[in-house]
Order: structure tokens, then C-alpha cells, then sequence
């Protein structure tokens, strides 16, 4: 038996990953994203070492700010910088860095139990 679980009304999952990209909600976008649950826009981060505050603007200046941000890193996990971790708290936003993998089944069971959630992600072969 499938068991499909209930995404909330027009939110958008997403559906796989590749090297130079992501499928999410019926759409291939190229490169890192920015995930909200209704919109994904590209993310000009190439590796790790480029998340930054400044990288996480468009993010930071939504109308509505998560309440989880789910870092992919890449195909490697790392965590990001404490003082970035602590601003970002601040602002009321916990920040839950895993593999890009990871993030992205993350983010679709927080998508699920309908939570405030955004996903930043590493296109994998970046």
C-alpha cells in the first residue's frame, strides 16, 4: 500500500535532487536554492564557504521569517559559523545544518506538519 503523505494546500515539496540542481514542486530550478513552502528562488551560493548573512539576505528580508532554516551543505556536513548561528537565533530563526540530502527530506517533513520552514541548499555537485 502507498502512503502518501498530506501536503498542506499550495505548498510545494521537493521532489529530488541532482548534482546541478532540484526538482521542487513540478519545477527544475539549476544551482543552490532558496526554499520557501510556496516559492524557490536561485541562491548565487556555490560552496559552503560562501553562506554568509549577506547570502542569507533574501531570507532575512522575507515578509515572514521561518522559524526553522534547513542548511544543506553540500555532500559533506558542516556547520555554520556560531556568531552566524547566534544572529540568525536573534532573529528567531533556528538553523538545522545537514547534508543537502538531508535538508531536502527535512524540509518536506517540516512542509508536512504544516511548520513555519525554509531550506537553503547547496546543489550537490557545487
Amino acid at each position: 500500500m502507498e502512503v502518501t503523505p498530506l501536503v498542506p494546500e499550495g505548498r510545494q515539496v521537493i521532489q529530488s535532487y541532482q548534482a546541478d540542481g532540484f526538482t521542487i514542486g513540478g519545477e527544475r530550478h539549476a544551482g543552490s536554492v532558496l526554499v520557501w513552502p510556496t516559492v524557490t528562488q536561485a541562491w548565487p551560493v556555490g560552496s559552503f564557504d560562501e553562506v554568509t548573512e549577506a547570502a542569507l539576505a533574501p531570507l532575512l528580508e522575507a515578509a515572514a521569517l521561518p522559524d526553522v532554516l534547513v542548511l544543506g551543505t553540500g555532500a559533506t556536513f558542516r556547520m555554520i559559523d556560531p556568531r552566524l548561528r547566534q544572529r540568525l537565533r536573534q532573529r528567531g530563526i533556528v538553523v538545522e545544518c545537514m547534508t543537502t540530502a538531508a535538508a531536502c527530506r527535512t524540509f518536506n517533513v517540516l512542509l508536512v506538519e504544516d511548520r513555519k520552514v525554509a531550506a537553503a541548499l547547496i546543489a550537490v555537485g557545487d
